[in-house]
């Protein structure tokens, strides 16, 4: 019988694929096993001698220390879990076991690479928090935020924006965009030669590196060239809505071709997120809003004067609100057909609009009938100046569908006293002075008695 072949402790360790390690008092690799160089990148004659901190990644070296001094104290760590910066760069995930020995005056621990666990707990994480953002999110812009930072812990996103694309406009706009050089960008069309527009166009995710860069390939929505530029699609159910991008402009921060596929896996959950994000608001949008001209719609118009009055009583501030109708409309819809009419309807209200700051509030009452909030509205001479000016731009002729037409406006303006009780009372009385108006021949201005 053969006698079995002697074998040292330390060839059996490096045949080991977990690795382990020995470190002094000093926190100095003192040994290091093969797998080492496997999961770390360095060799062991490039190891020993080192401090253990320096591999740690920055951000867990704190939370470290203390786990080794916890180790040194003579309490064991079983499972502790931190990240590790190889050598080429790339971060790893490590779990250790480690001890203390007094008589060695050393520190004994085996690490394990576990990092595509980590990524697969990191995906399933993001795919549950995308689905959780899209209902918790208030709009758009808080989606966009929670977006970005879910993408932030699952690969570097500093520089990081969703462009979204408008088919029925042919518009590319970036309606999130955090940059450390740039402003967002305007809305452009979608043939405009960037490389967002190629990644939408073509519905491939694109890398580009120094190494991969062909010569003249920028993206020109940034003033400043990127060194690594990375944008998935966002692909829905109903085609590409846009893309989402991450670019670099240090060797820092490097993008491989795990990082776009990681950005690939979760995009078409963001896109998913976004579409039903942008539905609600379209929803909630209708139905605070006059589909035809797009003004507030009578239930908005309470809302907000419920808010002015209670505002006003507050901050001692003047309320006014106008209370406009059309005379003659009916004769156009008659003459010229309801098409015609509404392209008159919303006329008005753009002119209306122009007439008024952004501060205050026009919509739309129902038919051809509109409201004005004036908010702050100063001395009731210049609530009157404001409806008189409205009244003369009514007055003009409007040119719609090759056809030139006249209009007038009868208006009826209340202003807020402080016996003003409810909102309603100040649209009654509104209402009652622009019938005044319309009974005592129509385009003209009455003010209601306080």
């Amino acid at each position: 019988m053969q006698p079995a072949p002697s074998v040292s402790l330390a060839n059996v360790m490096d045949l080991l694929l977990d690795a382990i390690c020995v470190v002094d008092v000093e926190g100095r690799y003192l040994f290091v096993s093969a797998a080492c160089e496997r999961i770390f990148g360095y060799t062991p004659e490039e190891l020993l001698g080192r401090p253990m901190i320096d591999l740690v990644h920055p951000d867990d070296r704190e939370r470290t220390m203390g786990a080794v001094g916890r180790i040194m104290d003579g309490k064991p760590e079983l499972h502790f879990e931190n990240r590790y910066v190889r050598k080429d760069g790339q971060v790893v995930h490590i779990m250790w076991s480690a001890r203390w020995s007094e008589s060695h005056q050393a520190r004994i621990a085996v690490a394990r690479e576990i990092t595509e666990r980590k990524h697969a707990e990191a995906m399933q994480s993001a795919l549950f928090a995308i689905s959780e953002s899209a209902h918790a999110a208030e709009d758009l812009q808080a989606l966009f935020r929670r977006i970005h930072q879910i993408i932030g812990e699952l690969l570097p996103a500093h520089n990081f924006f969703v462009a979204l694309y408008d088919e029925k406009k042919d518009e590319l706009s970036f309606p999130y965009f955090v940059d450390e050089h740039d402003p967002p960008p305007t809305p452009r069309e979608l043939d405009s030669g960037t490389l967002t527009a190629e990644v939408i166009r073509s519905g491939q995710a694109l890398l580009l590196t120094p190494d991969s860069r062909v010569a003249g390939q920028n993206d020109i929505v940034f003033g400043r060239d990127s060194l690594d530029w990375l944008g998935v699609p966002l692909n829905s159910p109903k085609g590409i809505i846009g893309a989402l991008v991450v670019q670099s402009y240090s060797g820092e921060v490097r993008y491989t071709e795990r990082d776009k596929a990681l950005l690939q896996f979760v995009s078409n959950q963001i896109a998913s997120a976004i579409s039903r994000k942008q539905a609600e608001t379209w929803l909630q949008y209708i139905a605070h809003h006059d589909p035809l001209t797009n003004l507030p719609n009578r239930e908005l118009l309470h809302e907000r004067l419920r808010t002015a009055l209670a505002t006003a009583r507050l901050g001692d501030q003047r309320l006014a609100l106008l209370y406009i109708d059309l005379d003659g409309f009916k004769q156009v819809n008659d003459h010229f057909g309801h098409a015609t009419g509404d392209l008159l309807l919303q006329a008005v209200a753009e002119r209306i609009r122009h007439c008024v700051r952004d501060s205050d509030t026009v919509g739309r009452s129902g038919g051809d009938e509109f409201v004005v909030l004036l908010h702050n509205s100063g001395h009731p001479e210049h609530v009157s100046a404001i409806a008189e000016k409205i009244r003369l731009a009514l007055a003009q002729p409007f040119d719609l569908a090759g056809q030139q037409m006249r209009i007038a406006a009868s208006i009826g303006v209340a202003i807020c006293s402080d016996d003003t009780g409810e909102g309603k009372q100040l649209i009654r009385s509104a209402d009652e002075a622009m019938y005044a108006a319309k009974k005592a021949g129509g385009n003209r201005t009455l003010v209601a008695e306080a």
